[in-house]
């Protein structure tokens, strides 16, 4: 299953991935963590989300519309944000749908 190296590096980036699915704070695990590599996967699915929140903010703007694509969408990504730390506390690379196949896309 998991080999000891990697149980250290998960218990090494452990704070850093769990602070990334807060805001813009994802920025701070990409800087500071780059080499963790349980960090960073966790840092790259929270820049995916940062990044979708910003959209959505932009289209909350539109006339009605806005209002309900900002209400769900800051709704979802608080659910998943709230997930994605609770696994990450959790020591687990999770898969989350969109987010990771855009994630893995990500080159730093």
């Amino acid at each position: 299953m998991t080999n000891l190296p990697d149980e250290q590096e998960i218990r090494e980036g452990k704070f850093f991935a769990v602070i990334s699915y807060v805001s813009f704070l994802c920025i701070i695990t990409l800087v500071l963590k780059k080499e963790n590599k349980f960090a960073l996967y966790h840092a790259k699915q929270g820049l995916v989300l940062f990044v979708m929140e910003v959209a959505a903010f932009i289209l909350s703007i539109i006339p009605l519309l806005g209002w309900l694509i900002g209400v769900f969408g800051y709704a979802l990504f608080l659910l998943v944000s709230i997930w994605g730390i609770m696994q990450s506390a959790l020591g687990i690379y999770c898969r989350i749908p969109v987010v990771t196949e855009i994630s893995e896309k990500v080159i730093l």
